[in-house]
């Protein structure tokens, strides 16, 4: 039983890790590197601001799951709490890449407005 629940929390792992948290739709690498104008540094902002967005999105979704598996605790109370905790940590790990990317748009959009 604890094998088969540890395979299919690596399952979601893996497919969180493949579809979004680190998905963008362009070359970071390059364009952090290639930016040098305040063009340049305002479209990274205003990606990391929609990579923020989609991130509190995913939070807020997991959050109205939470409320929906904490209305059923007494259901099966092992795997509804193994649901809940599960909610609990996406709700914190989205957030947390909401934050971190605004974090980065707000240094982009700061250097954009020193750049020439």
């Amino acid at each position: 039983m604890k094998t088969k629940r540890l395979l299919a929390f690596l399952a979601v792992l893996g497919l969180l890790a493949s579809c979004s948290i680190n998905r963008h739709p362009m070359d970071m690498t390059q364009a952090v590197q290639s930016a040098k104008s305040r063009a340049d540094h305002e479209v990274l902002a205003k990606h990391y601001e929609d990579a923020a967005k989609a991130m509190q999105a995913k939070a807020d979704e997991h959050k109205k799951l939470l409320a929906q598996y904490e209305a059923a605790r007494g259901l099966d109370s092992r795997r509804v709490h193994d649901l809940i905790i599960h909610c609990q940590w996406l709700i914190r790990t989205y957030e947390q890449a909401a934050v971190e990317n605004l974090s980065m748009a707000k240094s982009h959009r700061e250097i954009a407005v020193e750049a020439e």
